[in-house]
């Protein structure tokens, strides 16, 4: 494999294709996934509103990790599909941290949540990562096509 030129913005790039990607996906899961599963199953620890400078706290720093830990180590390589997988893991690493400490913390925080929660979080993050690496290898290759 040759290597590929390492402009400045491929971390800019790989983060803001995450940034859509991941919350295209996120936004209709929850809008989805709040009736059908989390309301009926733990609605009485849901907040009334969201608290969105958490939320956005948890992404800026969740979408730099993605970018560090999955797809830069993709884009070394040169291989979109290193990201899908590493995104995989670290979706159900994060996820699975997040869930089974609920489960091992809350009364009555229940099996299904962090079953779904952690194939939703696996399937996102995975896909999100492999998106991001994809498009920022396609315009790295483009670079350095046009740089000879």
């Amino acid at each position: 494999m040759t290597s590929l030129p390492s402009p400045r913005w491929q971390w800019p790039l790989a983060y803001a294709v995450t940034l859509l990607v991941f919350l295209a996906m996120d936004a209709v899961w929850l809008s989805t996934a709040t009736a059908a599963l989390y309301r009926p199953a733990i609605g009485h620890l849901l907040a009334p509103t969201v608290d969105w400078a958490a939320a956005v706290l948890f992404y800026v720093f969740y979408f730099a990790g993605l970018v560090y830990f999955a797809i830069a180590p993709a884009l070394a390589s040169g291989r979109a599909r290193q990201a899908l997988v590493r995104g995989v893991l670290l979706g159900l690493l994060c996820y699975g941290t997040y869930d089974f400490t609920n489960q091992a913390t809350m009364q009555g925080w229940p099996w299904l949540v962090t079953a779904v929660d952690l194939v939703w979080g696996g399937t996102v993050t995975g896909v999100s990562c492999w998106v991001a690496a994809v498009v920022t290898l396609r315009f790295l290759r483009r670079s350095a096509g046009g740089l000879r």
